[in-house]
């Protein structure tokens, strides 16, 4: 081959390269885009936003100044390190709830006493010392379940994130609509996920409110994925899926609250050994609910009778009694507003300092419109109840106790 023809040959090569290699790579990102909008997710978006979140979350676990915040004197930090989370993980790493984001504290409840002090005892200091409770016997441990039934409106919701806040274990608020997917099976993974990532994460409380809605009672003719929800629930709650890999108890601790105990399954009550009825208040009870939600009230010493107030509330639940001084504490403010306006002055032009305190009357006026559980029982009483509405004061029996002498 001479020269001449050698040199043509390597300019027609070089040429067919020019024109070739723009089209084959042209070609590559072609079929890569088309293969791409055959798997095309349309939660990608979505699950990224997941990620990115859930990373976040890790990154304010691992924070050694929160720490000695939350954690109880003695306790041993958890060594989380750069965690390693499922897509399902992150899902329900969004329910995860920090201790010093809940502004309640067992000094707001008023009148639970005793299931405060037995809370401290079985569950907290158990799950967050265990090395305290673990040199006696291999029987201190925090229970499996904790359950808080009684009538609504009597702080069950309340006592649990009373409990998250004093714990300092990581709270997952575990919401119905997590659990819930569209995908067959989905269910079942994230109820999966749910336990391993409390495993992760321990000590961990997995609070579930109106369990009931949840984990009801089994029935021939439930839907088929509900029943697969439930088996794996109980599974890894208590099964052998729920055996630690190294021997010793488990720190996760399952909360739920309900007013519908009775429809709650019997393999689901038997997970749960600790039950706490959360009842109506009695008088005294009553009495430190009232003093609870009125401390920052300004109140007419001389003209204010809370004792005489706990004594006609009865019947009443905690949330009917802070509605019910809600609206005493309006009639105040509606005083001022009418006086204003027949006066002819601007509202605008009112000054909080104005507002008179509050007195024993206020809880009788009219207008008044408030809901509650009509209840003829004695303090302690626990029979079912019944909703009516009053719109002529707090509620007729409190009217009727008015109109008695004060003793």
């Amino acid at each position: 081959m001479s020269p001449d023809r050698g040199g043509a040959w390597w300019q027609r090569l070089l040429e067919e390269i020019a024109f070739t290699a723009p089209l084959a790579i042209g070609g590559y990102y072609l079929v890569k885009y088309v293969l791409r909008q055959m798997n095309y997710d349309p939660e990608a978006e979505q699950k990224e936003q997941t990620r990115l979140q859930s990373s976040a979350i890790l990154r304010r676990l691992d924070d050694p100044k929160r720490d000695q915040q939350t954690q109880p004197p003695g306790s041993r930090r958890p060594n989380r390190g750069e965690l390693q989370l499922s897509p399902y993980e992150q899902n329900i790493l969004q329910d995860l709830v920090f201790p010093e984001d809940i502004p309640v504290t067992f000094d707001d409840i008023g009148g639970l006493s005793d299931i405060i002090e037995e809370l401290k005892e079985s569950v907290i200091y158990p799950l967050t010392m265990p090395e305290l409770y673990s040199t006696s016997s291999s029987l201190l441990s925090a229970p499996s379940g904790v359950l808080l039934y009684g009538q609504p409106g009597c702080g069950k919701t309340m006592l649990a994130k009373a409990l998250a806040h004093e714990s300092g274990a990581c709270f997952i608020n575990l919401h119905i609509s997590t659990l819930t997917e569209k995908w067959f099976g989905d269910s079942n993974k994230l109820v999966n996920a749910v336990f391993s990532l409390a495993r992760k994460l321990e000590p961990a409380i997995v609070f579930i409110d109106e369990i009931d809605a949840v984990l009801g009672t089994r029935r021939s003719g439930e839907h088929e994925a509900s029943g697969m929800v439930k088996a794996e629930f109980m599974t890894h709650w208590d099964g052998l899926a729920s055996a630690s890999s190294t021997g010793r108890p488990q720190r996760i601790l399952v909360l739920g609250a309900t007013n519908r105990i009775q429809d709650i399954d019997d393999a689901i009550l038997r997970r749960m050994p600790k039950k706490f009825p959360v009842s109506l208040p009695n008088t005294s009870q009553r009495l430190k609910i009232l003093k609870i939600i009125l401390k920052d009230t300004k109140i007419d010493k001389s003209q204010f009778d809370m004792e005489y107030l706990a004594r006609v509330m009865s019947g009443m639940s905690g949330s009917d009694i802070k509605e019910a001084c809600r609206e005493a504490a309006m009639t105040p403010v509606r005083e001022m507003i009418q006086r204003q306006i027949q006066s002819g002055q601007r509202i605008d032009q009112m000054k909080a300092g104005d507002v008179r305190p509050l007195r024993t009357t206020d809880f009788f006026k009219q207008g008044a419109e408030v809901t509650r559980p009509s209840r003829a029982i004695e303090d302690g009483d626990n029979r079912a109840w019944s909703t009516v509405s009053s719109s002529s004061g707090v509620n007729s029996h409190m009217e009727e106790a008015l109109e008695q002498p004060q003793q």
